[in-house]
């Protein structure tokens, strides 16, 4: 399922009020690949997806094939907006609309089997704040999928989600791998990430490590991103959450 690269970036830097945030990352991604992006709290891993995005202006080239899709962390879209799971979903359909047309009836049918996918069914109706935390993220995620992207940016997409709603999305994301499109998602989790992602790029800044997890998720390498937060026991790899593993804005 592997193609060209839909993915890449070449010597991307990104820096806010004279600090760098990101140094001269390289990589390419291919079409089919699930990519885990790991690293300490402010490591750059948000950052990295909103200078692929284009919200930042970085140094360097980056370079998406297709039509991006992105799913924010669920805290960072506020609980209060006006529309229900279907509402969310189906704003996921404009950007294929242009300005003059509204949604129509297959954007409808669209998007309600899309609400299948996510676990939502029952819940078209129900509006966006009265959804649970794991309801809001698989709306989030329903809404990404109705942009029928090349390549689905995540920034955390299971933080904070319960077990059913997590189980439920990592279903999805490896359904759109399998479909030949790119998955990146950003993650504190090591050992999920190790599970379910075919690459995985360590940050702190710089790259630390780039891979398959047997290669990036070795103690002395885990050591260089994340230092005093690991924890190595009788040859076993802990890491410890200080709490900021749950900060929104790595």
């Amino acid at each position: 399922m592997t193609g060209a690269p839909t993915v890449s970036a070449n010597d991307l830097s990104v820096s806010f009020d004279g600090r760098e945030a990101l140094s001269e990352l390289s990589f390419e991604l291919s079409a089919g690949t699930f990519a885990g992006v790991l690293g300490p709290n402010g490591a750059g891993k948000t950052t990295l997806l909103r200078a692929l995005l284009g919200t930042l202006e970085p140094r360097g080239s980056v370079r998406l094939e297709g039509v991006t899709a992105y799913v924010p962390q669920v805290g960072a879209v506020d609980a209060a907006f006006p529309v229900d799971a279907l509402g969310v979903v189906l704003m996921g359909r404009y950007p294929r609309l242009g300005w003059r047309r509204r949604p129509g009836a297959e954007d409808r049918r669209r998007s309600r089997e899309i609400l299948e996918q996510v676990g939502l069914t029952e819940e078209a109706r129900v509006s966006f704040g009265a959804l649970s935390g794991g309801q809001r993220q698989r709306a989030l995620v329903g809404r990404a999928l109705a942009q029928e992207g090349d390549v689905l940016l995540l920034d955390e997409p299971l933080t904070g989600v319960d077990a059913p709603s997590a189980a439920l999305l990592l279903e999805v994301f490896e359904a759109q791998r399998a479909a030949g499109r790119t998955v990146v998602m950003t993650t504190h989790d090591l050992a999920q990430a190790a599970r379910v992602c075919s690459r995985l790029l360590l940050l702190n800044r710089s790259l630390v490590a780039d891979g398959s997890a047997d290669d990036v998720l070795r103690p002395q390498v885990l050591q260089r991103a994340y230092g005093g937060e690991l924890l190595l026991m009788n040859g076993h790899t802990a890491l410890l959450d200080d709490a900021h593993h749950h900060h929104h804005g790595a």
